[in-house]
């Protein structure tokens, strides 16, 4: 089992961009947690395979008090096995980071910091709503290290009038730093948020596909030369500090999502809580262990794993595909597959086929184009 993962469906205020799950009313904080800890017990029953990571995400899993967070993280090592190496995450925003609370999270075992940082720009920080500024930005970093060794940092680009100078600002601090992990997405525009409006509107333009692309072939290539392993299309860590929650995630490991709107998985069906806190309050209540569940079909689980492989440095097995698929997959993979090989965007080592570091960023792209719709064997 690679891991559980809790999501704490609240934040202090709406960033312009984000579309995840997530409520400013805090009033019914309390029952949420309630139904969480119910949750986790519920689901404890039907999955006991031992847990080698614990991630606290979200929303903002640090507004929960110290109390609340320690209830929750009690309650999985009471009704799960929990291997004593396992990474324990929390997402933490760079206004909620504190001493105090850093250590009680270091007490509870938590042995690793994500912070959703985005920029040490001002300005961009504005445009995003973010509720920090560069200043508190750059003091939750000091703080975190003094406290955790294993930071992991969020950094977008493709922001509106972001360039190659403020991608070097942003990541300069993080080399002075030190950060072990980096988490460096491009700005996607969600249905139904702030910052569509403001496109709609003419009030901002985001940079082209081009200009992305070449922003992330410059975040990729400052980091691979400071000793960054891209092991991810999102993800740069240092040797030792490859993020055990992503890595189980890209491998396609069992996971148990816990919380309204989180997902679970175990290799043959997958299944999701409702993105609602009343309805999820309700769903738990009543006993419930899931909202929907999807079975996934051969096929399904060859087009998920060309669409995980692509995006990893370990790439696709063509041996895996024919021993779990069959020659058929594995025939249609090497005719459409060829295209991209004569292209150099994909090159072949030991039976692997793997994206090379630029076309990383291609590789949804990629992999839609291998996915199979009908195949009969």
């Amino acid at each position: 089992m690679a891991g559980i993962y809790i999501h704490i469906p609240f934040c202090k205020q709406a960033c312009h961009y984000c579309n995840f799950h997530f409520s400013t009313n805090l009033k019914s904080k309390k029952i949420i947690i309630d139904s969480i800890i119910k949750e986790i017990k519920l689901k404890s029953k039907f999955e006991n395979e031992e847990i080698e990571t614990i991630y606290f995400g979200g929303g903002t899993p640090t507004l929960l008090t110290s109390l609340e967070t320690e209830a929750i993280l009690d309650c999985i090592y009471k009704y799960y096995k929990v291997k004593s190496e396992s990474e324990i995450t929390i997402e933490a925003n760079p206004d909620d980071i504190r001493i105090d609370k850093l250590k009680f999270l270091k007490k509870l075992s938590f042995n690793r910091l994500s912070i959703g940082v985005q920029s040490f720009i001002d300005s961009e920080l504005k445009l995003m709503n973010r509720a920090h500024n560069s200043r508190k930005a750059i003091r939750s970093v000091e703080v975190s290290k003094s406290i955790f060794n294993n930071i992991s940092v969020d950094l977008l680009y493709g922001l509106p009038n972001s360039n190659i100078e403020t991608l070097d600002h942003n990541i300069n601090i993080l080399l002075d730093f030190d950060i072990k992990h980096i988490s460096s997405y491009a700005l996607t525009l969600e249905p139904k948020t702030a910052l569509e409006k403001f496109i709609k509107k003419d009030l901002v333009e985001l940079p082209n596909d081009d200009i992305v692309f070449e922003q992330f072939k410059h975040v990729n290539k400052e980091l691979i030369s400071n000793d960054y392993v891209n092991y991810e299309l999102s993800s740069f860590a240092k040797k030792n500090f490859f993020s055990k929650n992503n890595t189980g995630y890209w491998l396609r490991k069992k996971y148990i999502g816990i919380g309204p709107s989180a997902h679970s998985y175990n290799g043959v069906y997958r299944s999701w809580n409702i993105s609602n806190n009343k309805k999820y309050i309700d769903q738990i209540q009543s006993g419930k262990l899931f909202y929907k569940k999807e079975i996934l079909t051969k096929i399904d689980q060859y087009n998920e794993y060309i669409m995980t492989g692509l995006r990893t440095m370990w790439g696709i097995s063509i041996n895996f595909i024919e021993n779990k698929f069959g020659k058929n997959f594995k025939n249609h993979f090497l005719k459409s597959i060829k295209k991209y090989i004569e292209q150099k965007l994909i090159h072949i080592s030991n039976g692997m086929y793997i994206t090379t570091d630029s076309a990383r960023f291609l590789a949804d792209g990629i992999a839609a184009d291998l996915f199979i719709i009908d195949l009969t064997e």
